[in-house]
C-alpha cells in the first residue's frame, strides 16, 4: 500500500516537472524569436531545474536517450552563454 502511494506521488511530480519544463522551453523559444539571447540561454539553464524525466532514477540507471537529451541541453546552454560572454556587440 505504501509503495503504491509513493509511485503515484512520483508520477504526479514527474508530470508537474514536465509541464514546468515545457513552459520554460516555450519561454526560451519566445526569447529566441524576440532576439533576447541572454534571457533565452539563461532560461534554458533554469529549465533544467525541472527534470522532464523521472527524477527519482539515478543518473547511472537512466536510459541513454535521457542522458543524451540532458547533456545536449546543458551543452547548448553553456555554449550559448560562453558565446554571449565573449561576443562583443
Amino acid at each position: 500500500m505504501k509503495q503504491e502511494l509513493v509511485l503515484k506521488n512520483c508520477s504526479k511530480s514527474t508530470r508537474i516537472n514536465r509541464v514546468a519544463y515545457s513552459l520554460y522551453m516555450m519561454l526560451v523559444i519566445y526569447f529566441f524569436v524576440k532576439g533576447d539571447y541572454v534571457w533565452a540561454f539563461t532560461n534554458l539553464g533554469i529549465a533544467l531545474i525541472f527534470d522532464p524525466f523521472d527524477s527519482t532514477v539515478k543518473w547511472q540507471l537512466r536510459p541513454l536517450h535521457q542522458k543524451a537529451w540532458l547533456l545536449s541541453h546543458v551543452a547548448l546552454m553553456l555554449t550559448g552563454l560562453i558565446y554571449l560572454y565573449f561576443h562583443k556587440h
